[in-house]
């Protein structure tokens, strides 16, 4: 009985023993077909299996890549943050050396001591960008001199570099001193710029007069016509007031023209500023009469706290139609013949600046006034007062009626009775 054979396939004409031994699977062709393709290229067409779907892991698989283009970009990301640094320094820089400061040409007064780095906190305010840094190092590294006392002329919107340049050139010029203290006198102004040797005279020669005088500085404009056209000595062409007291220093050479100029330049700025920011209802027509009201309050107290209240009483007493009635104008009226005492016959002579015997201001101005004293002319204090009276230690009582002013003169001649007895004889 023969054994069955097993249920094996024919084989196909196209396979080959090689193939039967290697188990290997040839690529088949059909040739049936005109455009047969290779079965492997049908099997390259298909998708490839997910393999999360196989595993579970819904994330794919990822293959580190060696990818240089990134380590490109970071450094490209570094550099441009290094140049935005870099750039925004050399702006610093640029601003801190060459911003302009918004100012126009004007006189600048070093004192004794200042030194260079004092004066960047000013210029760090007025320039944007600017660094007190930058500055410093620039200083240390290029100017050679120190700071010199003196004044010196800026130009118009100067960088700092320009301005340190100006104060440099200070300590290549011997420097001379004038000071003129607040309260003291154009002619006290005068005496002193004649009396320095070291001063050019021009304008101070020797008999030089008000007219003279204001006609050298070419100051028109600045005198009412009541004063350029007044037949008293003492006031015509009287430029009283004009200049800022103030100690300044001049080159060794400098004229009297230019400190004159200069002196009066910053009086002039000092009133305009505050005119124009004056309180409201003064009874001040113009500048002018602001300026001779100042001279009165300089006069009147060295206490800085009372000017405003001094100034209170004499804008009282104006509004109210009441005289001044102040001594320092009694002694400018008098000139030289005042010698240290006020007597009766004084205060009964009429003068033109007696106030005591005419109605409202004095014609010009009795002293020169400080900056200080022209602030609190136009800013008198919120006050009722209408007297006011030594203490005799010190400062000065204000009081609002005449009963409580003349118990205060009272209290005040006590006062000094009282010291008398307990000074030893001479």
């Amino acid at each position: 009985m023969s054994k069955p054979t097993p249920n094996t396939p024919p084989e196909r004409p196209n396979e080959s023993p090689s193939n039967k031994q290697d188990g290997t699977v040839e690529e088949r062709v059909d040739t049936t077909l005109p455009d047969a393709q290779p079965v492997v290229d049908r099997v390259q067409d298909t998708p490839a299996t997910n393999v999360s779907l196989i595993s579970g892991n819904s994330k794919p698989r990822q293959y580190k890549v060696n990818n240089p283009s990134f380590f490109m970009q970071r450094g490209y990301q570094v550099l441009l943050v290094l140049g935005l640094i870099a750039a925004f320094f050399l702006v610093m820089v640029y601003q801190t050396l060459f911003g302009r400061i918004e100012q126009p040409q004007q006189m600048v007064t070093i004192e004794q001591g200042q030194t260079y780095y004092g004066l960047l906190p000013q210029w760090q305010n007025q320039i944007p960008l600017f660094s007190a840094s930058v500055a410093k190092l620039y200083i240390k590294s290029q100017v050679d001199a120190p700071l010199h006392a003196g004044i010196y002329q800026l130009p118009e919107n100067p960088t700092i570099a320009e301005a340190l340049q100006i104060l440099e050139q200070g300590a290549k010029a011997a420097m001379v001193k004038v000071q003129i203290i607040e309260g003291k006198t154009s002619k006290d102004l005068y005496q002193a710029l004649r009396d320095n040797d070291n001063i050019e005279k021009e304008v101070l020669t020797a008999g030089s007069d008000n007219a003279s005088i204001a006609q050298a500085l070419d100051l028109a404009g600045i005198l009412p016509d009541s004063v350029t056209n007044s037949s008293d000595p003492i006031v015509n062409h009287n430029l009283e007031g004009w200049f800022a007291p103030d100690t300044y220093y001049y080159g060794e050479g400098t004229s009297d023209k230019k400190v004159l100029t200069d002196l009066y330049k910053r009086q002039q700025k000092a009133l305009t500023d505050a005119w124009e920011n004056r309180a409201p209802d003064l009874p001040y027509n113009s500048p002018y009469e602001a300026l001779v009201m100042a001279s009165i309050i300089e006069k009147e107290t060295s206490v800085p706290e009372e000017r405003p209240l001094v100034s209170a009483v004499f804008r009282n007493r104006l509004i109210k139609n009441m005289r001044m009635q102040t001594d320092p104008t009694i002694i400018y009226g008098m000139g030289s013949r005042y010698d240290g005492n006020i007597r009766r016959k004084d205060i009964d002579e009429k003068t033109s600046y007696n106030t005591y015997q005419i109605d409202g201001l004095p014609p010009t101005p009795i002293a020169l006034p400080s900056a200080a004293s022209i602030e609190a002319t136009l800013h008198p204090a919120d006050s009722d007062a209408l007297y006011f009276v030594a203490t005799g230690n010190g400062g000065h009582k204000f009081t609002n009626s005449l009963a409580e002013h003349n118990q205060a003169v009272k209290d005040y001649l006590s006062v000094m009775r009282e010291k008398k007895s307990q000074t030893p004889p001479q």
